[in-house]
């Protein structure tokens, strides 16, 4: 006999399926990529803001011939309203990149004009301004969206704000506000969701806690922008020992219970808890290394 299911939750495939750690790479240094690669879950090669105005054309043709696992790879685009654009549609026509990054999205035509050029890719809409925050939810129905991400320094600068932290690090409240709103939409509509960058490198104490808010919360990635950032939020994605124990034990014994909810050490458990403990038991699983980089 199985442990009961609650709808919906027997084990769920992300509309990314990238793993948890996702690294940032400028589009201008191919030497790079394959280290890139090779440490993180996935790379984020980078045409935006990565990217100086002189080097754009660089970028381009060093990502046009990449050479890396496209399974694992996405490509970051300019913005919508960007001049940049159209040239970065035309140079990725012929690599027809699996995954493409919008930045600044504010609304679904803005994914229409990415897929009109690069058709069947999976867009992550990055919705980093006031106008894309509030269109969350009708950029997360688009059919090609397979997830959304935030940024809180394109969102303050949209809002003519000067800082996303408080002295202490923390997020001011609409930032948190916002980070919660993309959460929501893309989960609302089975999109993963990505969680924004920490740009403190010197804040290893700040990379944990917020990864580990990120994954409790919901989020299913964390973007990095350094290599050393990605085994803290491999592990911040990681249920601990006791979560994994926990999860396993309350399975078993779901098992002998059959269906409906039933006690279990004193705390009443139905559906939503069987769907934490078999979320965290499926993270528990040892996920495939990725390649090596002959630049290792």
């Amino acid at each position: 006999m199985s442990a009961p299911e609650a709808p919906g939750d027997a084990d769920e495939v992300e509309t990314l399926p990238l793993g948890p750690a996702l690294l940032f790479c400028p589009g201008d240094r191919p030497d790079r990529f394959g280290k890139a690669a090779a440490r993180a879950d996935a790379v984020l090669l980078d045409l935006e803001d990565g990217v100086g105005p002189a080097h754009k054309a660089a970028a381009r043709a060093a990502i046009g011939t990449h050479g890396l696992d496209p399974d694992r790879t996405v490509v970051r685009v300019n913005a919508a309203g960007s001049t940049e654009l159209a040239a970065d549609l035309a140079a990725l026509e012929p690599l027809r990149p699996r995954y493409v990054m919008i930045p600044k999205a504010e609304r679904p035509e803005d994914v229409d004009r990415v897929v009109a050029a690069l058709p069947g890719a999976g867009v992550l809409a990055l919705c980093e301004t006031a106008r894309g925050v509030l269109a969350a939810p009708e950029i997360a129905a688009h059919p090609a969206v397979v997830a959304l991400m935030w940024g809180g320094e394109d969102l303050i600068s949209s809002l003519s704000g000067t800082s996303s932290r408080h002295a202490d690090g923390s997020y001011r409240d609409v930032v948190r506000h916002a980070r919660s709103t993309v959460l929501l939409a893309a989960r609302a509509h089975d999109r993963s969701a990505i969680d924004a960058i920490h740009t403190d490198l010197a804040d290893a104490e700040g990379w944990r806690a917020e990864a580990e808010d990120a994954a409790a919360s919901g989020f299913t990635a964390t973007a990095c922008i350094h290599p050393a950032q990605v085994p803290v939020v491999r592990a911040a994605y990681a249920p601990t020992p006791g979560q994994t124990a926990w999860a396993r034990e309350l399975l078993v014994a779901a098992d002998a219970a059959g269906a409906g909810a039933f006690e279990h050490d004193g705390r009443m458990v139905d559906g939503p808890i069987l769907r934490h403990a078999r979320l965290l038991a499926k993270r528990s699983r040892p996920a495939p290394s990725p390649p090596s980089s002959p630049d290792d």
